[in-house]
């Protein structure tokens, strides 16, 4: 897996689109306490029939690359031509890459690029851990990491061993369980020969499982398993407040819920995770956090190791 690693050069590749979302992206970018190796390639992609508007892609750049040299941020720039998705995922596939960062959308900017279809493709597509950010930023206080038990949130953990937020910054564990099933549920059958048709009910306390007691003691021993491994590599110092806490519902609905009751600022989780018999897959779940939470958002993938390094 792509890491942030503290004692290695880290290589992040932003994609910027002149959006108030890209702006967005590099200030959160710069607020981030980077290792002090770490470098960024902001690139912009612009299709081939607005070639003869080139300038209106450089301004962009220029503006960003100012902004991270006065910040002490090595950078490179680089104006690119073709599909604004493919060329994202073409350069994080044969350059070093640890992260790629975007802006959520670019309604309407000076680029003329759609980058919300874009960071959806981005993130779908993507074997490199993706960072979505939303506009407004107004810093990152308050983060939140979601667990399923699955390899894919247990990556999303070990990336935070390597990922560095800010000091202080209030660090949140959540796990979901399923909702609870009434004891009957009722069910209208379709004919069959021979059998009756219409409505009918099923004990559904009758079906094998885990009691509501079992669930909640397992969620809570994954929240411990989690923040007990987060104490012991997020290295010391970092000054970030780790809790937990545990939920019941429906998954995507109840994360939206506390993120904006909670004026969450980040959500990191993995892709694609599967955690059978809790009633929740993380990569439906995260398509929905990405168009719905309303904040930012990192999505933790799994890499090809052969990229050369």
């Amino acid at each position: 897996m792509a890491t942030m690693n503290l004692n290695e050069p880290c290589h992040i590749l932003l994609a910027i689109d002149g959006s108030e979302h890209a702006y967005t992206a590099a200030a959160l970018l710069q607020e981030l306490p980077l290792p002090p190796k770490c470098s960024v390639r902001a690139i912009g992609v612009f299709r081939p029939r607005d070639a003869g508007d080139l300038y209106q892609y450089d301004q962009p750049l220029h503006i960003i690359e100012n902004d991270f040299k006065a910040a002490g941020i090595p950078i490179t720039t680089e104006l690119l031509a073709g599909s604004p998705a493919e060329v994202i995922l073409e350069t994080a596939q044969v350059n070093p890459t640890d992260l790629i960062v975007l802006g959520a959308r670019g309604l309407r900017s000076t680029l003329g690029i759609m980058l919300g279809g874009v960071a959806q493709q981005v993130v779908e597509y993507s074997n490199h851990p993706v960072l979505i950010v939303h506009a407004p930023y107004t810093g990152i206080r308050r983060v939140l990491l979601l667990t399923d038990g699955s390899v894919y949130s247990e990556q999303a953990v070990e990336y935070l061993g390597r990922f560095r937020l800010p000091p202080g910054t209030d660090l949140r564990v959540l796990t979901v369980l399923p909702p609870l099933t009434l004891p009957y549920l009722p069910m209208n059958m379709p004919g069959l020969p021979g059998y009756p048709s219409g409505p009918v009910t099923i004990r559904t306390d009758a079906i094998p499982g885990p009691s509501e007691e079992e669930e909640k003691a397992e969620g809570q021993v994954l929240l411990d398993k989690t923040v007990d491994r987060l104490n012991r590599i997020i290295p010391e110092g970092a000054g970030l407040k780790i809790s937990s806490l545990l939920v019941r519902g429906d998954a995507a609905t109840e994360i939206i819920d506390y993120v904006k009751q909670n004026q969450i600022d980040l959500i990191i989780a993995g892709s694609l995770g599967t955690s059978r018999g809790k009633g929740w897959k993380l990569g439906s779940v995260s398509r929905k956090l990405i168009h719905y939470a309303g904040c930012s958002i990192l999505i933790v993938r799994q890499v090809d190791q052969s990229i050369n390094r």
